[in-house]
């Protein structure tokens, strides 16, 4: 995960720490947002209440969600884990829910939310299509701001209840850089460093937030099958 805000110490060296502390002078810090306690991550345009189920699209009976091994990546063709490759990320349809957390609970408070995202597409008979993502939008002292989403075919016609659970949106698009993580999620902090000393050679300008794609599940931060995108958007 990353960390980067201006400023900040890294977490301790026994937590899953952020990858870095600032994504260099190359990277440009946007406006924050008028609600410090808000996310700076795409708006939703729907919202979902988590106890309450939704009718499935287009009136369809309930679908059991698609197994996660099958579900599709939001670039086709997979990194070259020993290179960094620029894609274009589409802007998908996803069930997203807003999280904060500390550093050392990082991969239970992940996994705790693409869990509860899961259970409510599964009473809403909407089925996921699409590998588990984080975007990480704001980082403290003590822990950071995310957004947990999983990608599906389409929201729901009918509007949801407000709720401050589980909402409707669209996944981060645009030109991005990918950098491929194959290891445990303890040691993911280097795949950062290889990434913010990248963008300083290249000069390359980024958004004040990364992405990541679990292509494997994320089972436990000790995990060395984890296998993860991590995106940079390009300003």
């Amino acid at each position: 995960m990353p960390a980067s805000a201006q400023n900040a110490p890294p977490p301790p060296s026994n937590t899953p720490p952020p990858a870095v502390t600032n994504p260099l002078s190359t990277t440009t810090q946007p406006d924050p947002p008028k609600d410090p306690d808000k996310s700076a991550a795409p708006a939703a345009d729907k919202a979902l209440a988590p106890s309450a189920p939704l009718p499935a699209p287009g009136g369809t009976s309930p679908a059991a969600s698609a197994p996660t091994a099958t579900r599709s990546t939001l670039v086709a063709t997979p990194g070259d884990a020993n290179d960094v490759d620029e894609v274009s990320l589409p802007a998908k349809p996803a069930a997203i829910l807003a999280g904060r957390t500390k550093w050392e609970e990082a991969v239970p408070s992940l996994k705790g939310a693409f869990a509860r995202i899961e259970a409510d597409l599964a009473k809403a008979g909407i089925a996921p299509t699409g590998r588990p993502i984080a975007v990480f939008t704001r980082t403290e002292d003590d822990g950071f701001q995310y957004e947990a989403m999983v990608p599906i075919e389409r929201a729901p016609d009918a509007k949801p209840p407000e709720g401050d659970g589980v909402r409707f949106g669209t996944t981060p698009s645009g030109k991005a850089l990918r950098f491929p993580h194959k290891g445990s999620y303890d040691a993911i902090d280097g795949t950062y460093e290889t990434l913010t000393a990248y963008l300083d050679a290249k000069d390359v300008v980024v958004q004040d937030r990364f992405i990541e794609e679990y292509v494997t599940d994320l089972s436990d931060k000790a995990d060395d099958k984890l296998d993860v995108n991590i995106y940079a958007l390009v300003k």
